[in-house]
């Protein structure tokens, strides 16, 4: 690659491109040289990855849509202008952010200021793009309905089709399973769920595998509980690839029967599950963890507010409910965004988006005009 020029002229408008100068996600490693001190050979230590926050901020911005004023500004360096499109004044209208709490704009909900991932965080330096369902049942989903190979081709199409829509963001793909089904009987437990067995998990993670992508188990909790669903996949949870999901709209909190009515979680449910991968996580030295919550009425996520990012867990709103573009879009601008946690993601249903009345699914370009631009796309 030949060397940059000494001086980078840039607009707002070009201000998102800067990310692509960065490798995704971190900042180059430095070794040092020591020597034992029970030995004279002289061994190699290897500091630990750290976050690219400059990246990391410019990608949160671009999600956005933020830019920055359209005059022309001369910079000494592509890294200077990222920088300062992340650090200004409070009180400026251009975005700003501290050592621990990622990029915001004064009077803007999005980008939302967070506490910064751990270093090798996927989002948002890629788009999860996951296919969705349990191998069971062909009504709960793609994942059941066509057969292996078939299904997976079209993950890989999928996958393709949003690398080509947004070249700046890798497109990486996922089995998103629902390994904790709820039931309308109540069972032997009386808790109306069915837990899936280790041979559809393992062939999951084995789909997964085929595509280099990543699993997402989702947990449908009815009448039983996080505290007492999540141990049980926590074997799974400990491998680096596997990411989790749960689903309010089958939180039975007051006795109901799944279906009946829509469940609910509460941001002390959706702290719980954060703070118990965060311990996966720092026990077993992994990544961060992605954590999924669907939502489609208000009243399915209460306390927002108090939802808490974490470094070792990047907490995703999946928008999720069926029907023509208009609605999907003011659904999203109704739930989603007036309630800003971390990340957004949406969810997209190859047959009810399509079914009359509705009017087919939003096409990736679609989708990325929404504000935030979402870095999950789910579809069922």
């Amino acid at each position: 690659m030949a060397p940059m020029s000494t001086k980078t002229r840039v607009t707002g408008a070009s201000i998102a491109a800067f990310a692509v100068v960065y490798a995704f996600g971190y900042s180059g490693l430095v070794a040092t040289e020591y020597r034992s001190e029970t030995a004279s050979v002289a061994e190699r230590f290897i500091p630990l990855p750290e976050l690219n926050k400059a990246d990391y901020n410019a990608r949160m911005l671009a999600l956005a849509h933020f830019d920055i004023a359209s005059s022309t500004i001369i910079y000494e360096s592509a890294a200077a202008a990222v920088a300062a499109a992340v650090v200004a004044s409070s009180t400026s209208a251009l975005p700003f952010s501290t050592a621990s709490s990622s990029v915001q704009v004064q009077g803007d909900l999005w980008p939302v200021s967070t506490v910064y991932p751990n270093a090798d965080a996927i989002l948002p330096f890629k788009r999860i793009v996951a296919y969705y369902g349990n191998f069971y049942s062909k009504g709960m989903g793609v994942l059941g309905e066509y057969p292996t190979d078939q299904m997976l081709s079209m993950l890989a199409s999928t996958t393709a089709k949003w690398a080509a829509a947004d070249p700046a963001t890798p497109a990486v793909p996922a089995i998103h399973y629902i390994a904790t089904v709820a039931q309308a009987g109540a069972g032997k437990e009386g808790k109306y769920i069915l837990r899936m067995p280790d041979d559809q998990i393992d062939h999951a993670l084995d789909l997964a595998n085929r595509v280099h992508g990543l699993v997402f188990l989702d947990v449908q909790v009815a009448l039983s509980t996080l505290q007492y669903e999540l141990p049980q996949l926590e074997k799974y949870l400990k491998m680096p690839q596997v990411h989790l999901g749960i689903d309010p709209e089958f939180s039975m909190k007051h006795g109901e029967r799944p279906g009946t009515v829509i469940g609910t979680f509460d941001a002390i449910d959706i702290n719980y599950a954060a703070e118990y991968l965060a311990r996966i996580v720092r026990e077993n030295h992994l990544p961060p963890k992605v954590l999924i919550i669907h939502r489609f009425t208000q009243d399915m996520v209460t306390n927002y507010e108090k939802i808490q990012p974490l470094p070792e867990v990047q907490i995703v709103m999946d928008m999720d409910g069926f029907g023509s573009k208009a609605k999907k879009r003011n659904t999203y601008s109704r739930v989603i965004v007036p309630e800003p946690v971390q990340f957004t993601g949406v969810k997209l249903f190859y047959k009810n988006d399509s079914r009359p009345p509705a009017d087919g699914l939003l096409t990736p370009a679609e989708v990325l005009k929404l504000t935030p631009a979402p870095v999950y796309v789910q579809y069922q």
